[in-house]
């Protein structure tokens, strides 16, 4: 099938402090999201001035794969679109149509099937349209990686540069932990037609990372960014309590390995690198945290090789995988629906 461009769509963040509730809001709106919580994300971002690093990220990664393509003869303009800030993806849509688009494929900075993760991008993408109106490109998103080489290879190379910051005659004694962005355990168990689509690609990934970079190393799967009501209950334990666990155990250090995220943006650099980090600081843990893929080569050329897989003809798609879970191109309509309460 003929593409005529490729949009980036990310989540997007404020870049003044001006802009953090307004971004927050966009990004809770219709969740039941406590004002005091909403508060103290705020002062979260504020700690860095009120600058998500997620919209920068975003543009780095614009630019290696526009080198990337042109180093590889793919001609593809390339375009950015985000989800709850600047620049909106309905405005890219606009630019789009008047730029004569027709029919656009969309690299979407999330790895993982689920509501939040896969699902709710394609509605986002729905609606820019939508509010764009007659003339719109039809978009079609690139499927989920998560197994990719090019997604577990940097972060498997992140954490062996992790560990080796440690003490090695405590490696013995030292755990491998891997995060993701934790989700109220109902969407979890909706997550994809055959239900928990999103925790199980996760331990896929969490499994293929640690075969490639720690294979002597025993590691868990745990869950960070919590931000729902009180009420609601979540996937869990939190890294926090985690630490505090290993502790316990006689665990002496800890690599944590963000795999739930393609870049350090906040809730890497605040969740990880400021209070899980403190956690164990206080717990007498070593703490190194392994870096995500960002604009590694690896990652910016995957991004070529899932756009090529589509534009191939049928029959003779490339299929860059090392896991055995299913995937496809085109998610069933009842594929990641959200349960009633977290739609908004």
């Amino acid at each position: 099938m003929a593409y005529d461009a490729l949009v980036l769509v990310s989540f997007g963040g404020p870049e003044r402090p001006e802009d953090v509730l307004p971004f927050l809001s966009n990004v809770t709106r219709g969740r039941g999201i406590p004002p005091e919580r909403l508060a103290e994300v705020a002062e979260h971002y504020q700690h860095f001035g009120g600058v998500s690093p997620i919209n920068q990220q975003c543009r780095d990664l614009l630019a290696a794969i526009r080198a990337d393509f042109a180093a590889n003869d793919l001609d593809l303009p390339l375009y950015w679109g985000n989800r709850n800030w600047h620049p909106m993806l309905a405005d890219t849509v606009a630019q789009m149509r008047d730029d004569g688009v027709r029919r656009a494929l969309a690299f979407v900075t999330s790895a993982y099937g689920g509501y939040s993760s896969c699902r709710q991008y394609q509605d986002d993408i729905a609606a820019a349209r939508s509010a764009v109106g007659a003339g719109a490109p039809v978009i079609d998103k690139l499927r989920q990686f998560h197994d990719h080489p090019g997604f577990v290879a940097p972060h498997a190379e992140a954490v062996r540069s992790a560990l080796a910051t440690l003490d090695p005659a405590r490696w013995a004694t030292t755990r491998l932990v891997f995060t993701a962005h934790s989700i109220p355990t109902s969407m979890a168990a909706s997550a994809g037609p055959e239900g928990g689509r999103y925790e199980a690609q996760l331990h896929e990934t969490a499994r293929l990372v640690a075969a490639a970079a720690a294979p002597d190393l025993p590691y868990d799967l745990v869950w960070q960014s919590r931000s729902g009501p009180p009420q609601m209950p979540w996937l869990e334990p939190d890294i926090n309590d985690h630490l505090a666990a290993l502790a316990t155990d006689g665990v002496t250090g800890v690599v944590v390995s963000p795999i739930g995220f393609v870049s350090d943006h906040l809730e890497v650099v605040w969740d990880l690198d400021t209070e899980a980090a403190a956690t164990a600081k206080q717990l007498g843990l070593e703490f190194a945290r392994a870096a995500t893929p960002g604009t590694d080569p690896r990652f910016v050329a995957m991004v070529r090789e899932l756009v090529v897989e589509r534009l191939d003809p049928p029959g003779t798609e490339l299929r860059h995988r090392l896991g055995t879970l299913p995937v496809w191109d085109t998610c069933p309509a009842n594929c990641c629906t959200a349960p009633a309460r977290t739609r908004g």
